[in-house]
């Protein structure tokens, strides 16, 4: 898929990875839509990005279907505007909130907490893909393979080795991973792909929420390189999915052959 003279959605787009990766496509003549929940670091985050048209900010809730759909209206506006057609929805939005499924205490994790990380890291990522993909399917084919577009998701390394306390957060990344294939699926006779990345640590807002022992204990875990990956590595992987006809349907490791242990 061409990037240059396209745009591309990315919810949790204003930091960490999406921002990184608005960055990059921007960088390759794309113009982005930025959904986030933080309109002052939206704002912020435009502005880095050289403003409009390369970039513009949508404020979205992706736990509200609502707030999705008119984050849809106003990007299909935006569209329209700039005359770049829609070439990928990345919903890239995530959150963590540990908690072990039955404490010292006998008290179990409470469901308030699950729902918090299912609602954002699952739902808010079918809901962004669900709502944008009829904007992608109505996109004109490109190139001898007659694509439209590429769907990238985020999911994680915890989704196949969660640690202690990551129960909700590996449930909600392991079930974007179980849904690539079926998705691209549903999506081949449209002529759109779909593919997820599984990252192990790197880099962001939620990451830098970590105490030093535990970056340190995951450190440990790393083969190599033994650091946690940049928000621009990711990036770049994004790029380079889009681009690769032949990526559908895979979930890819980008990990450093780190495999976490059970705790830290």
């Amino acid at each position: 898929m061409k990037i240059d003279g396209r745009s591309f959605v990315i919810s949790g787009g204003a930091s960490g990875l999406g921002l990184a990766t608005a960055r990059t496509l921007i960088s390759s003549g794309a113009s982005v839509a930025i959904l986030d929940l933080n309109e002052e670091t939206g704002a912020k985050a435009v502005t880095s990005l050289g403003g409009a048209p390369s970039a513009k900010f949508f404020p979205c809730d992706v736990s509200s279907t609502d707030s999705v759909s008119s984050a849809v209206s106003a990007v299909t506006s935006w569209i329209k505007e700039i005359g770049k057609p829609l070439a990928g929805i990345i919903p890239a939005a995530g959150v963590g909130a540990p908690g072990l499924i039955l404490d010292k205490r006998l008290n179990p994790v409470s469901l308030d907490s699950i729902d918090f990380v299912l609602n954002i890291n699952l739902r808010g990522t079918l809901d962004v893909t669900r709502q944008f993909l009829p904007l992608l399917a109505k996109s004109e084919p490109y190139g001898p393979d007659k694509e439209r577009g590429v769907v990238v998701m985020v999911a994680s390394s915890a989704a196949f080795e969660g640690q202690m306390g990551q129960v909700a957060y590996a449930a909600s990344k392991g079930a974007v991973a179980s849904m690539t294939l079926p998705m691209a699926r549903d999506l081949a006779r449209f002529g759109i792909r779909v593919v997820t990345i599984a990252p192990s640590m790197f880099d962001s807002a939620m990451t830098a929420m970590m105490s030093d022992k535990v970056r340190e204990g995951l450190q440990k875990a790393m083969e190599f390189p033994a650091r946690a990956g940049q928000p621009e590595e990711f990036a770049s992987l994004v790029k380079q999915t889009i681009e690769n006809v032949m990526l559908n349907g895979v979930v890819i490791r980008l990990d450093g052959a780190t495999r976490m242990p059970s705790k830290l």
